[in-house]
């Protein structure tokens, strides 16, 4: 039997402008842009993350830069909020400076917590959560968030489904998930020791519109595993349950094998290693563009093809670390 999952791993959407989502997450948010490579399946196109420090699992917020997709149709079928947790007490900062940077954002108070809602830069709904528990955070120094108000990687994930019987069972009897709370038409459920980064919640929406893979929508979520040992037996689990699973595929950074719950939502578990300091130093994460070496060959032709990004230092100057050098070499 396969260990349970902890938690989320990452959330991987969609950009339709890699400056504009660096500009948020970096500039705004306070996340480390921990890693720029591409798209393994489309790899003309950017694929940047941001975390904490190391990037590590549970902290990762991940883009896909496909400029020429459809714009935002978000609705049922898919993960519909990310939500991200900050300590308790630090809403006011944070209100106060999303307010000073022209971000529109509301309170909203849900089960045990209060929160911001806003929306990032291709409209994708995001939460701050003021419940923040993840000691597997490691504080990026050079943040323009002081880190004692700082994101500590995510808290929850929320997925608007058309109707949710068959994922209800899914996540209950298959993948270990146990259903906590109930408010209206939204359910709680909590994975691994519960808590800030284990929680996914359900909408049930069946008169609301369906959602499309387009700009601004969230493409995926990834829950952790340990070790390809689990994932194997996740894997077997999954298939002897009827899922349509991929075979395991190595994104370099961690394997992973996907799949859709009943409800549409692209599912993934990945492992939490190797990790983002496979290829670059902790002090060096996102400098440079990094290739998993089968695409090394390549390097050239996309160092041509994909734009420069450049990193805010802060979020008041609008001061700039300088374009992170597309012609950098090595990993």
């Amino acid at each position: 039997m396969a260990a349970s999952i902890p938690g989320i791993h990452h959330v991987t959407c969609i950009t339709g402008d890699v400056q504009k989502c660096v500009d948020f997450y970096v500039g705004v948010l306070g996340l480390r842009f921990v890693k720029k490579s591409i798209n393994q399946d489309l790899p003309d196109t950017y694929h940047i993350y941001f975390g904490d420090y190391l990037g590590t699992p549970g902290t990762a917020m991940t883009f896909f830069g496909w400029p020429t997709w459809p714009k935002q149709r978000a609705g049922s079928g898919q993960i519909t909020t990310v939500s991200f947790q900050v300590p308790a007490g630090s809403l006011g900062f944070w209100s106060n400076r999303l307010k000073g940077l022209g971000v529109d954002h509301r309170m909203v108070s849900r089960f045990d917590a209060d929160a911001i809602v806003l929306h990032d830069a291709d409209g994708i709904e995001v939460e701050l959560v003021a419940q923040a528990a993840n000691d597997r955070w490691t504080p990026w120094p050079d943040s323009p968030v002081d880190a004692e108000h700082a994101i500590h990687g995510f808290h929850s994930v929320t997925m608007t489904l058309a109707e949710m019987a068959a994922t209800f069972n899914l996540l209950t009897s298959v993948m270990g998930f146990r259903m906590v709370t109930q408010e209206g038409n939204r359910t709680r459920f909590e994975t691994g020791a519960g808590g800030p980064h284990s929680i996914l919640d359900v909408i049930e929406s069946p008169e609301g519109p369906v959602g499309e893979e387009s700009i601004g929508t969230v493409h995926h979520v990834a829950w952790r595993t340990p070790d390809p040992e689990n994932q194997k037996v996740w894997r077997d689990t999954l298939l002897t349950a009827g899922r349509n699973v991929t075979p395991v595929i190595d994104r370099w950074y961690f394997k992973s094998i996907y799949y859709r719950e009943p409800g549409g939502v692209l599912f993934e578990i990945a492992t939490d290693g190797p990790g983002f300091t496979v290829d670059e130093p902790p002090e060096k994460l996102g400098t440079t563009l990094s290739l998993p070496p089968w695409f090394q060959v390549r390097r050239d032709q996309l160092d041509e093809i994909l734009p420069p990004i450049v990193v805010p230092t802060t979020a008041t100057t609008g001061a700039h670390q300088g374009v992170v050098n597309q012609h950098e070499r090595g990993h």
